[in-house]
């Protein structure tokens, strides 16, 4: 049996601007949803209320997924790649993830060389 290490998200590993990238993904379906970053402060927030949270680099603050939208992701899980440079959340999501109103942010599929939407938004 493997011991049990404590987590501190001080080990993981940021890039330069102090951000990781964290992946959410429906812990039900399994489907992608989104990408955002993550700073370490975000990351134990997200692990100390449940909620993802998330730093938007535009507005330079904290980013509650859900906290204007209602489009809540609830944390199921958090786990942390090989290298600990980049994070996967397993979440239940409320509504759509993507701010353009629908499920996932990867509505936009490459074929053929053609950029096709396969996704619309939701009612």
């Amino acid at each position: 049996m493997q011991d049990l290490v404590k987590f501190s998200p001080e080990t993981l590993t940021y890039n330069e601007a102090g951000l990781v990238p964290c992946i959410a993904q429906d812990v039900e379906s399994g489907e992608i949803l989104m990408m955002a970053w993550m700073n370490a402060e975000s990351v134990a927030k997200t692990l100390e209320t449940g909620r993802v949270t998330y730093w938007s680099r535009s507005r330079q603050s904290f980013w509650i997924k859900g906290e204007s939208s209602g489009h809540v992701q609830e944390l199921v899980e958090l786990r942390i790649d090989c290298d600990r440079d980049a994070l996967l959340a397993m979440v239940r999501q409320t509504g759509p993830a993507c701010h353009t109103n629908r499920r996932s942010c990867f509505y936009t599929a490459v074929r053929d060389g053609d950029e096709v939407e396969i996704m619309t938004p939701m009612a």
